[in-house]
C-alpha cells in the first residue's frame, strides 16, 4: 500500500474518532481503512491504535506518530502548493512600502519596469518614512533603510543608499569651496530636521574625526526644499545620492567633501518568512535583488 496514503488515512482516523468517520471522509469502506492501518503497524513492528468494540484509543507510541505524519503531511502539502504556486503566472494586487525619497528617485522608475515584464500584476506603492507593520497592515513587502531590528522578516540586502555633498556653482564662487569638515564653519549648511531638532551635518572619513557642525538658517524636514535651496544658491545641502544625481550629472550642483561623507546606509527588502510565498511576491523579490541586490 501506499506509504503516504496510509498515513493520511492514520491521520484521518485520530482526528475524525473512528475508521468509519474516516472510511467516509476518504470514499472507501471501513475494511479499507483497517488494511491502512494494519499496513502502517506491519511496517513499524507495533501498535498505534487499540481498539474494542466500543472505542479506539492512541498507544504512546501511536500518538508520538501521529504528531510526526501530521508535521510530514503538512510539509507535502506546502510543497506541493509551492510547486503549484511557482507554475502558476503571477498576477494579482501587490502591496510595497518604502522611504519617501528612495521611492520616488530609485524605486519607483523601475517598478514600471517590472509592471511591464508583469501585466497581470497591479503594484499599490506606499511611500512613507515611517516604520510600517508589514503584517498588520497588509503589505507583501518593504524596503527599510538603517540598521534592523531582529525580527521573524526575511531581509534581502539591496545597495548602500550613498550621501552627497554639493553645492550649485555660484555659491562656490561666491562663498569657496570647503576642503575639510572644518571649512563648514564658514558656509550655510542646509539642516536636514529628520536628523535632529537643528538638523546638525555629520561628517567623517579615513583622514578626519567625526564632525558635528551646526547646520546654517535654512533647515526642513524634506531633502527636497533642501535641495531647491542649493540649487538657488543659498548653501550646501547633504542627502541622498539618488536626491541629488540628476543635478550633479548636468553641472547644477557640484559635489565637494567626498572623502569625509558618511557611510552608506544599509538598505533591505523585507518580507513575510511564509512557505508559500505567492507568485507576483516571488517575481517582485526576483526583479528587486537583480535590480538592486548588494
Amino acid at each position: 500500500m501506499d506509504k503516504f496514503v496510509s498515513m493520511e488515512i492514520f491521520v484521518a482516523v485520530v482526528e475524525a474518532g473512528s475508521l468509519t468517520a474516516a472510511a467516509e471522509r476518504f470514499d472507501i469502506s471501513s475494511a479499507m481503512v483497517g488494511k491502512h492501518i494494519r499496513s502502517l503497524e506491519t511496517r513499524l513492528v507495533t501498535r498505534l491504535l487499540t481498539r474494542t468494540t466500543r472505542r479506539q484509543s492512541l498507544t504512546e507510541i501511536g500518538r508520538q506518530y501521529y504528531e510526526q505524519c501530521r508535521r510530514i503531511l503538512a510539509d507535502v502539502k506546502d510543497a506541493e502548493s509551492l510547486a503549484e504556486a511557482m507554475a502558476a503566472a503571477p498576477r494579482g494586487v501587490l502591496k510595497v512600502t518604502a522611504p519617501l525619497t528612495y521611492g520616488v528617485e530609485v524605486f519607483a522608475p523601475a517598478m514600471t519596469e517590472y509592471l511591464t515584464a508583469w501585466p497581470d500584476i497591479t503594484l499599490e506603492l506606499d511611500l512613507s518614512n515611517r516604520v510600517i507593520d508589514l503584517v498588520e497592515e497588509g503589505f507583501d513587502a518593504s524596503v527599510r533603510i538603517g540598521q534592523l531590528p531582529d525580527s521573524s522578516f526575511v531581509a534581502r540586502p539591496l545597495k548602500p543608499y550613498r550621501m552627497r555633498a554639493c553645492a550649485s556653482p555660484a555659491y562656490l564662487a561666491r562663498a569657496g569651496t570647503p576642503r575639510t569638515p572644518e571649512d563648514l564653519m564658514q558656509h550655510e549648511c542646509l539642516g536636514f530636521l529628520h536628523w535632529g531638532r537643528e538638523g546638525l551635518w555629520r561628517l567623517g572619513g579615513e583622514t578626519a574625526d567625526e564632525n558635528h557642525l551646526r547646520a546654517g538658517r535654512f533647515r526642513a524636514n524634506n531633502g527636497q526644499a533642501l535641495k531647491v535651496a542649493a540649487l538657488h544658491g543659498f548653501g550646501l545641502v547633504l542627502q541622498p545620492e539618488a536626491l541629488l544625481a540628476r543635478e550633479i550629472a548636468s553641472g547644477e550642483l557640484v559635489s565637494v567633501l567626498e572623502d569625509y561623507l558618511p557611510e552608506g546606509a544599509p538598505v533591505h527588502l523585507l518580507y513575510p518568512r511564509d512557505r508559500r510565498a505567492t507568485p507576483k511576491l516571488t517575481s517582485f523579490i526576483d526583479f528587486v535583488i537583480e535590480r538592486f541586490g548588494a
